[in-house]
Parts: structure tokens; C-alpha cells; sequence
């Protein structure tokens, strides 16, 4: 396709940016520190972590796991914890011991933790004590031979620590009991690592570095290979937006970081990116609690936030996040999920500042385009791809569309994985001669801007996280009273899609309650359905195949007219 893009991006912005500065993470690690040692890393909780302490902490973290646990290099550790000081202290102390990062969503049941454990062959587990009874259930069944077990509290100073970690367990009752009798403690972790010897491992940029888990094209959550050569890709290509916004990298900036580092778009952008860039980050362990985190933004000048539409849209809906100081605001961005002009103009009016969208997906680092040099308004693209990246857009006869005619954006770069971890059928599906298949339908306009208009593959999105209808599917039909069943996204006003399910019963006693309450034990709160509607059946083609997109359709026409 005829890269007519290039007229967008700002004047004197190159096509191809050097990204050969770094071997690996490590590189772009150590001369973070080397620049500023003293300078905030991370804050949470009003404790700060300098970027000084941060190397360190993981120094040891990294001399523990290499001298005491006698872990190799490629070996996989499982991070499972929210936004806590302990998890940037984990992550670069796993990644400078040479092994690799296995990010856990925290809120997982048994069921989705056991089979990514079971799949990376993770040996060894860094979970915070409020979801150890969920790791206690499975870990039995796994390679894991070693849990490092931290507090919520436990990076803080003593006061605070002993207050923090009290109130935690017994005031909000947030622990479930567990029994994990070999596990270590994080704080004894750091504290027999810093008198270990630690080796620092020669990585080259096509070192495994993250499995990062997505459902893919189906519903069995799959580990997207993510080498050191992919991220410190992504990190330039995010940095090339970035770095116009929140200017001169000697001054000391300032982020928010709601986003859990768990997810990918948080991983690249909040994790690496603003590291490489010297920010300070500010980390919001519970950002679902939006009158504590305004309480967190009133304290700071902050430079730059990074949301979801969902989170936008919350701290609009506050009183008190009207009272906040938007002077220092540079840069607004939003990933994981479409932010709605609604979202976005409220925003604009509020703060000053626009939002800036940045459209990917895990396979990609995740960063592919973004909408930033495009214009003053929003206006829902997801604008061009981003330095260092070719698109196709695909027609179903496999030519290449025209402008302005719809086709799946197929991309290649850098940053695009190296495949799916031990499934080299499912990295065949999408992966074609270095091309990936992003299953996403899209129109270039005239003016070389993109739009999503549909999706090939049934995912739906969910305040920013992946959810498959299979996966929902199978769940429900565990459930001995139901007969068939087919899961669609619909849109939601807040979530951006949500989940519906059509049911066909087996037993007639079966409620929607009860059909409830059998997901919540087994899915992620994301994932369980908001709407169930039971028909007596439901519409399949002539060999048997429930047609989901007549369901969806039919769902569509009926919300709009309304």
C-alpha cells in the first residue's frame, strides 16, 4: 500500500527512527540509572523509590533468584500483583537475572491461573498475600517450585508498613485465609539477595524477555513471545510520540499510573517507557477507588496520565477531580479500548489537554499507530501507524484494498512478536511471512487515516482488557442445566462493550442468578455476563454452526433502534 501516511506525522518527524541504542532491557535500565540515580522512580503509597534504590533492590531481587532458587536463564517467573512498589522491583530484578516475566492478572480465578502457570512452566511465583489462597488452590498442579510472597505494605517505611498491612488484613479483611508453608517473603528476598553475587547475563535482542497472555484468535489464553528486541522497539516508537509533549528528559516529570503494569499497554508505556524517559511515576494500586486516587492526583504536579475510557470517564464523574491542578499537564494518553468523543471533549474542556490514542495489540508490544500528530480533536481513528511499522490492509481475496476500502490490517515491524509460546499451529494462524494478522477490519481514508469498522476474529473488548466468547462459552456450559449456549459483545456507555449471553436450557429451573453465580466462581469479574436472555434456540447454518454474528446483528439493530 502506497504509504501516504507520512504526510501526517509532524514536520520533520522521521519514518524510520534508530532503535539500536540498547542490546536489551538491561541496557536501557542501567542508563536510566546511571543518568539520574537520585531522581524519583516511583512513588506509591507517599513512599518513594529512587531510581538508585529501584537498581538496588532489583540487583538483589535478581542475585536471590540466580544464587538461592538456582533459576537459569529463559527460566519463566510469574509476577501477580497490582500497582505496588514491589512490582517494578520484581520485574527488572526477574529481567536482569536473564529470565522471563510471566505478567498474572491478580483478580484471576483457580481456573485462568492454573492453565497460564501450567502453560509457560513457570518455576517460580512473586504474588501479593491478598490473592495467596488463589495460588495456594493451584499450585499443586504446576511447575512451580518456588512462591515469593509479599504484603501490600511491605516497601514502605516500618510505621506505615505495620499500619498498612494491619488494616489490609484485618480491618478491610482483604486476605483470605491460605497455607503456603514454603513460600519466602519478599523482604527476606532483598534481604539475603544484597549479599549475593549477582551476574549480569549478555542478552541479545532476540532473548525472551515476557510472555505476555491474550486469548489471540480464540478463547485459550496463549503466551505471546515478546523478546528484548520487541519491547525496546516498542519503547522508541511510544517515545516518539511521547517525548514532543513532556519535553527536556533533565527535568524532573511527574506521571500518574492508574493502569495496571500487568497489562501490556501499562508494561510498554508506564513500566519501560517512562523509565527510559526518567519519569517519575506515580503508581495507583486501586484505581477503582476514584476519590482516593483525585486524593493521590491533588498531592502532584503531574506531567502526563495514562488511562482507559472507563477510568476518564469515572474521574469526570467526580466532584473533587474538578478541583485538581492541570497547569502541568502535558500528555493524556488512551489505550486498551476506543475512548468515546464524549470521554474525550469533557476531557479537553476539563483539563486543557487533549487525549491522545494509541491503537495495538499484545502481539505488538503492543504499540501500531496512534492518532497524536492527526489533530486538535478527537475524532475516533486510530491514525497512523507509528515509526518503523508497514501495513497491509487486506481484502477477504487476498489483494490489497484501495482507499476507503474496508480490509484486516495486517502489520509488520520490530515490535510484532516472535510467535506464541509452544503453538506454532495458532503463530501460523497469525504471523504470514513476518505479516501479522491482527483480525481487525479497517478504512484508510483520503487523508492516510485509519479507522476500525469491524472485527474478523468475535473478541470482545472490555474497559481495555481481551475477552473470547469461547472462553465464556465453555465456561457456561459447565453448568449441567444448559443445553447451548453463544457469547456476543454489546455496547456499554462506560465499559465500551460488555457481555451477553443467549441461552438454551436443558433444565427449566435454571436462572439467571444462578447461571451468575457459576461464572463469578470461575471467571474474572470482567468476564462474567451482564445480560443473559434464554430462547428456546438459538440460529445455526444448515451443518450446525450457531451463527453469532446474526445474534449480533440482531442485537445491534435492536439497540439502535431504540
Amino acid at each position: 500500500m502506497e504509504k501516504g501516511w507520512f504526510k501526517n506525522y509532524p514536520e520533520g518527524s522521521p519514518r524510520e527512527i534508530d532503535t539500536s541504542e540498547y542490546h536489551s532491557i538491561l541496557d536501557m535500565f542501567d542508563k536510566a540509572v546511571r543518568e539520574h540515580p537520585d531522581r524519583p522512580a516511583y512513588i506509591n503509597m507517599g513512599k518513594v523509590l529512587t531510581f538508585r534504590k529501584l537498581e538496588e533492590r532489583s540487583r538483589a531481587f535478581a542475585a536471590y533468584l540466580q544464587n538461592e532458587l538456582k533459576l537459569t536463564r529463559g527460566e519463566r517467573v510469574a509476577l501477580m500483583m497490582p500497582n505496588l512498589l514491589q512490582y517494578p522491583i520484581a520485574l527488572f530484578g526477574v529481567l536482569r537475572a536473564g529470565l522471563v516475566v510471566v505478567n498474572v492478572n491478580p483478580l484471576y480465578t483457580p481456573r485462568e491461573l492454573e492453565h497460564q502457570l501450567q502453560d509457560s512452566g513457570a518455576k517460580a511465583i512473586v504474588v501479593v498475600s491478598n490473592f495467596a489462597s488463589t495460588v495456594e488452590q493451584v499450585v499443586f498442579n504446576t511447575d512451580v517450585k518456588h512462591v515469593i510472597l509479599t504484603r501490600m505494605g511491605d516497601q514502605l517505611s516500618f510505621g506505615k508498613r505495620t499500619l498498612v498491612n494491619f488494616i489490609v488484613k484485618y480491618v478491610k479483611k482483604l486476605v483470605p485465609k491460605y497455607k503456603l508453608p514454603h513460600a519466602v517473603t519478599f523482604r527476606e528476598v532483598l534481604s539475603v539477595g544484597k549479599h549475593r553475587q549477582f551476574v549480569r547475563p549478555d542478552l541479545a535482542r532476540d532473548a525472551l524477555a515476557f510472555l505476555q497472555y491474550t486469548g489471540g484468535t480464540t478463547g485459550i489464553a496463549k503466551g505471546a513471545m515478546l523478546s528484548h528486541g520487541n519491547i525496546i522497539t516498542n519503547v522508541f516508537q511510544a517515545k516518539w510520540i511521547a517525548e514532543s509533549f513532556i519535553g527536556d528528559r533533565r527535568r524532573e516529570r511527574i506521571a500518574i499510573i492508574p493502569l495496571p503494569l500487568y497489562h501490556v499497554f501499562a508494561l510498554s508505556v508506564n513500566a519501560l517507557l517512562f523509565v527510559e524517559l526518567g519519569i517519575t511515576a506515580v503508581l495507583i494500586t486501586n484505581p477503582r477507588d476514584v476519590d482516593g486516587m483525585v486524593k493521590e492526583l491533588r498531592k502532584y504536579p503531574f506531567t502526563a496520565i495514562t488511562g482507559v475510557n472507563t477510568l476518564f470517564n469515572a474521574l469526570l464523574n467526580n466532584e473533587n477531580f474538578k478541583e485538581v491542578d492541570f497547569s502541568s499537564l502535558k500528555l493524556s494518553v488512551g489505550g486498551g479500548m476506543a475512548v468515546q468523543q464524549s470521554v474525550a471533549q469533557r476531557w479537553h474542556d476539563l483539563t486543557g489537554n487533549n487525549i491522545i490514542e494509541g491503537y495495538g495489540m499484545t502481539e505488538c508490544s503492543p504499540l501500531i499507530a496512534a492518532s497524536t500528530i492527526l489533530t486538535d480533536k478527537h475524532d475516533g481513528s486510530i491514525g497512523v501507524p507509528v515509526p518503523n511499522t508497514d501495513i497491509r490492509i487486506m481484502r477477504d481475496d487476498g489483494d490489497e484494498a484501495e482507499l476507503g476500502e474496508p480490509g484486516e490490517l495486517w502489520v509488520k515491524g520490530e515490535q510484532v512478536m516472535q510467535g506464541y509460546w509452544q503453538r506454532p499451529e495458532a503463530t501460523a494462524e497469525v504471523l504470514k511471512d513476518g505479516w501479522m494478522a491482527t483480525g481487525d477490519i479497517v478504512v484508510m481514508d483520503k487523508n492516510y487515516i485509519m479507522r476500525i469498522v469491524d472485527r474478523k476474529k468475535d473478541m470482545i473488548l472490555v474497559s481495555g482488557f481481551n475477552v473470547y466468547p469461547n472462553e465464556i462459552e465453555d465456561v457456561v456450559m459447565l453448568n449441567p442445566k444448559v443445553l447451548e449456549v453463544v457469547a456476543i459483545g454489546v455496547p456499554h456507555e462506560v465499559s465500551g462493550e460488555t457481555i451477553k449471553i443467549f441461552v438454551v436450557k436443558k433444565d427449566e429451573s435454571l436462572t439467571r442468578d444462578e447461571l451468575r453465580a457459576h461464572c463469578r466462581n470461575l471467571l474474572t469479574g470482567y468476564k462474567v455476563p451482564k445480560e443473559i436472555e434464554f430462547r428456546d434456540e438459538l440460529p445455526k447454518t444448515n451443518v450446525g454452526k450457531i451463527l453469532r454474528r446474526v445474534l449480533r446483528d440482531e442485537e445491534l439493530a435492536k439497540r439502535n433502534a431504540q
